[in-house]
């Protein structure tokens, strides 16, 4: 049987960091069946020096780890350049086990996400969740779920997020063990049969405008919209000049895909979310997805009182499903357009206590982890799904 202990802290010293943290998860003593470690790191941590730090004191522990725009835990949210957040799982060495792979790209997502999901595989042949971590920038997430779901098989349940930095989109890192890396990817899988999960995300956007329509692309890159080079036509539309960066187009920028009607009603919202997160000087813009010719984009607007309702309404889905049995631990990925660019401190914290609130115990929040992401994984209409700008929970209760 599998158990979660997990800490959230803003110390800027690494080391003093990593070990408040496994002071809080553990309190006096590490559990001698301790398997993995994952650490969200904001960006002004070096990942390097936190990674060193628990290999140190947690040998022969697998540490996986990555960068982020902030952190999500029982202590709250935490959005400074030297906040941390880590989980750690113990139990039987055959319920839970790790793969990683590196280079992982757009135009090889499929192949390293095979790589990826047979190196698991061949570890943990029964695994029902997978946590899935992949690079933010560049890549075609939802070949690297196919992949997985060639692998494992639709029932899968995938969730977690994309690495990030503080919302320039110019590097995002992964580590496992002190390796370090700039497009690397791992993915932790469960096997606990005590234990069920469940996911679900909602982002609260409204579309606006004219439609916009792809009209030359390759894979994940999108060359022209309506006929003209992309970059422009989309910082047009934004009323930016195409000198503008994508830290500036993020907060404001989501683009938006329509979803079948029945999906749709499940979702909460007519539309699946998008970000641009890089593009060339050509005008050729980086898409989280492939996305074809033809593929019709809108903008879109935040709706405060839609973000509310609609997690309210995912909260109270899950809490059916999960009726009186015991969460054990929540993973939660939020966009980190969702964090201090898109809500002031008093919004953020009031969605978060009502997140801890909904899925406590007595007013025992369960072991947390989670972070402000490029992108987040979550299952939608039976399958799993890659999702911009919203929050993505996964609940394992038992």
């Amino acid at each position: 049987m599998l158990n979660f202990h997990s800490a959230n802290v803003r110390i800027a010293n690494g080391a003093r960091a990593v070990d408040e943290c496994l002071e809080i998860a553990f309190g006096n003593e590490v559990p001698s069946d301790c398997r993995v470690v994952m650490v969200n790191v904001t960006i002004g941590h070096s990942l390097e020096k936190i990674a060193g730090a628990l290999t140190s004191k947690l040998p022969g522990v697998t540490v996986l780890g990555n960068s982020c725009a902030g952190v999500i835990g029982r202590a709250g949210v935490g959005e400074s350049m030297h906040d941390i957040a880590l989980i750690a799982v113990s139990g039987p060495e055959k319920e839970v086990a790790c793969s990683s792979v590196d280079e992982m790209y757009g135009h090889n997502s499929y192949e390293k996400g095979l790589e990826l999901a047979k190196g698991l595989k061949s570890k943990i042949p029964d695994a029902k969740a997978v946590y899935l971590l992949c690079p933010g920038i560049d890549i075609s997430a939802d070949l690297v779920i196919k992949a997985f779901d060639e692998v494992f098989g639709n029932d899968i349940t995938i969730f977690g997020g994309t690495s990030s930095d503080n919302m320039r989109a110019l590097a995002n890192y992964q580590c496992v063990g002190n390796k370090i890396t700039e497009h690397g990817a791992w993915a932790v899988g469960f096997a606990d049969p005590t234990l069920d999960g469940i996911t679900r995300a909602t982002h609260g956007f409204t579309v606006y405008g004219e439609p916009m329509v792809v009209t030359k692309s390759e894979g994940n890159r999108i060359i022209e919209i309506d006929g003209k080079p992309a970059w422009q036509v989309f910082t047009s539309r934004l009323g930016l000049d195409s000198s503008a960066t994508c830290a500036n187009t993020i907060p404001i920028g989501a683009l938006a895909a329509a979803l079948p009607d029945a999906v749709a009603e499940e979702y909460g919202n007519s539309h699946i979310l998008r970000a641009a997160l890089k593009f060339e000087a050509d005008g050729t813009t980086y898409y989280p997805t492939t996305c074809p010719v033809g593929t019709t984009l809108y903008l879109t607007m935040r709706d405060e009182e839609l973000i509310f309702s609609e997690q309210k309404r995912v909260l109270e889905h899950l809490k059916s499903i999960i009726k009186d049995r015991r969460p054990v631990a929540v993973f939660q990925t939020d966009c980190l357009a969702r964090g201090r660019l898109l809500f002031n401190r008093i919004i953020k914290d009031e969605l978060i206590t009502m997140l801890h609130s909904e899925l406590s115990g007595n007013g025992d929040v369960p072991p947390w982890f989670g972070m402000y992401a490029f992108g987040e994984f979550a299952r939608l209409g039976g399958k799993n799904e890659y999702h911009n700008y919203s929050t993505a929970l996964l609940v394992l209760y038992r």
